[in-house]
Order: structure tokens, then C-alpha cells, then sequence
């Protein structure tokens, strides 16, 4: 295998690695509701048409382990947490609104 090979077999499993910290199907989405500002559970929810709960229970863990996110609960009945971006997902911003304006100019 010649070394041009070896660097693109390289990149393609970094960017699996980043596809599997950022590649979830509601990702982005979660990221873009965060972008404003730190959200509820239930706002989260509202705010992002057609993802389950459980969905969104499953985005949010797997965010938080990979430090984009973080999860604060308070002791209140009902429970309340609260999501908001960590700086590592904040570095994210430009990204998704570069991709937000590339959809819109190439969505029919």
C-alpha cells in the first residue's frame, strides 16, 4: 500500500470518529436549539419536530460523554434539567451555520 493510501485510510477512520460524536441523526439539530442559549429537556423537545424522547434522552447522553454538552439537574419535583453547549460544542456554531446556509442553497 503506498503512502497516499495509507493517509486517506487514515483520514476516513478519523472522520468515522468524528461522524460518531457529532453524526448522530438529531445532532446538529440539538446543537442548533443550543446555540441560543441552555435549554429544558421538554424545550428541547418542542423545539425539534419529529424526534422521541427517547431518541432525544439517547443524543443527549451520547453529547454529554463526548463532552459537547452538558446535563445540570436541579432537585425540584418534577425534576428539571437543564442542557447547554460546552465550549468543545460551542466550536461547533460556525460549522452548522455553514452547513445551515449550504442547505439553503441547495434545498429545492
Amino acid at each position: 500500500m503506498d503512502k497516499e493510501n495509507i493517509e486517506k485510510s487514515e483520514n476516513k477512520c478519523e472522520l468515522q470518529k468524528i461522524l460518531d460524536i457529532i453524526g448522530g441523526k438529531w445532532s446538529m439539530s440539538i446543537i442548533y436549539a443550543l446555540i441560543s442559549d441552555k435549554k429544558r429537556f421538554k424545550e428541547l423537545e418542542r423545539m425539534i419536530p419529529g424526534i422521541s424522547t427517547r431518541m432525544l434522552v439517547k443524543e443527549l447522553k451520547n453529547m454529554e460523554e463526548n463532552g459537547i454538552v452538558t446535563r445540570t439537574a436541579f432537585a425540584t419535583v418534577p425534576p428539571t434539567v437543564e442542557y447547554n453547549l460546552t465550549p468543545k460544542g460551542r466550536k461547533l456554531e460556525p460549522i452548522i451555520n455553514e452547513l445551515y446556509k449550504w442547505g439553503l442553497e441547495h434545498i429545492n
